[in-house]
């Protein structure tokens, strides 16, 4: 294992509750001297919280750093580098570092996975785990042999076992094609569903030999792909499908054995989003104690005047979701960056950005159901200050409530802020 970036320093925060209409402005502020950081992920364990994010320097290289907390997001440890090639990170808004955490028996400290994006001689998804705390990582493993084309948009969950099991969209199909015939790869590009058909969304899991595989192809390109793990063992997936006629919505399948077989795809939603091109915004799933799905996703709703909208829906079966349910926003016409938390104590909360008054803002609403399971939203929480841009929230489940993680500040100076959520 390499040696710390840092010294095991503690940052010494105080977290405080929530009012009903602003976060509370106490928190941790985490970043890396002399760097922008931002492109972040967060995973919770119990007390035991984990911070990954991108801190980037002025000439365009970029690092993936980790910090912890073992109390709630009161403490966090100094930050410590995760890539073991130094700059070779490859982040970005829906390309940023995914955390997760593997408890372990007789301790109170889980290994720490991160899945990230690495670019040397070529675009590669690689996974490093901490097992002492995030003191050291291993040097980062490619889940997939080298090839041509981009790839990233990876999202990450964990079995029962500690294996971690991820999907990314691949680009080799594209770059194959331009290669063998540019002509008809630039008249391909005119049409997006046709483009969309050169790129695959590619599956593997770093147990035993590193053995990727693609599962489909006819994927949005640059939004990012969602993952989570229920506690039956199930994989769950959405991503941005490209259905004909250049229609973008929000695909999903499941693994109910391990990863080896996944089901035929199914749409989450029939939200009809004709775009000739892509978004950079994907979808976000979460599964709670009793096995539920739930998945938030923007779109664009038509009409006289089209806008920019957030939906929630969920699934009890793996198979079928609800019909969709409009989040209450802030007013903006573009609502974006969606993420969702769900708990084992029934706790479900969502968070998202948009510009108001110029400045963009991210907020975060708790969800609570009915008797006929029909979501109700509570009352809008903002996070950070109104006139500092905040923006990507996303949301972990602590014992002592949840906790918002996100960007925070103006370009060329951001830093990822943790407060409290509602």
């Amino acid at each position: 294992m390499r040696s710390p970036a840092a010294p095991a320093l503690l940052l010494a925060v105080a977290l405080v509750m929530a009012s009903p209409t602003r976060a509370a402005e106490s928190g941790a502020t985490l970043t890396v001297p002399g760097r922008s950081s931002q492109t972040h992920w967060a995973a919770a364990l119990g007390p035991f919280v984990a911070v990954a994010w991108g801190a980037h320097v002025p000439d365009g290289r970029s690092d993936v750093f980790v910090a912890v907390s073992r109390d709630g997001g009161r403490q966090f440890h100094a930050p410590v580098r995760v890539n073991d090639i130094e700059g070779e990170a490859r982040l970005g808004g829906e390309l940023p570092p995914r955390v997760a955490l593997v408890p372990r028996s007789g301790g109170d400290v889980p290994e720490i996975v991160i899945a990230y994006g690495s670019k040397t001689r070529s675009t590669a998804i690689k996974v490093s785990r901490s097992t002492d705390g995030g003191r050291t990582f291993r040097p980062g493993r490619a889940l997939h042999a080298a090839a041509a084309g981009d790839r990233g948009w990876h999202a990450l969950t964990i079995d029962a076992a500690g294996a971690a099991h991820v999907m990314w969209l691949d680009h080799r199909g594209m770059a194959t094609a331009k290669a063998e015939s540019p002509e008809q790869h630039e008249a391909a590009a005119m049409d997006g569903a046709a483009m969309a058909l050169r790129s695959g969304l590619f599956y593997a899991t770093d147990a035993g030999a590193a053995q990727e595989r693609e599962l489909l192809k006819g994927v949005c390109y640059c939004c990012k792909v969602a993952m989570a793990t229920g506690k039956d063992g199930a994989l769950v997936a959405a991503w941005r499908h490209v259905y004909p006629g250049n229609i973008r919505d929000i695909a999903f399948t499941i693994s109910r054995d391990g990863g080896r077989t996944f089901a035929a795809p199914g749409r989450v939603s029939t939200d009809n989003w004709q775009l000739a091109g892509c978004p950079d915004d994907g979808p976000a799933l979460a599964v709670d104690g009793e096995g539920t799905i739930h998945a938030v996703w923007p779109t664009v709703i038509g009409g006289d005047k089209p806008e920019g909208a957030i939906f929630y829906a969920s699934s009890r079966d793996g198979r079928t979701f609800s019909p969709r349910t409009r989040i209450p926003t802030l007013g903006s016409p573009k609502p974006m960056h969606p993420q969702i938390v769900a708990d084992d104590s029934g706790r479900v909360a969502v968070a998202w950005d948009e510009v108001i008054g110029g400045v963009r803002q991210a907020a975060m609403r708790t969800i609570r159901f009915d008797e006929a399971g029909q979501p109700i939203f509570g009352a809008t929480t903002r996070l950070g200050l109104p006139d500092v841009p905040s923006s990507y929230p996303m949301l972990v489940s602590t014992p002592t409530g949840v906790l918002a993680v996100y960007v925070e500040g103006k370009a060329g100076g951001t830093s990822i802020r943790v407060t409290a959520g509602s």
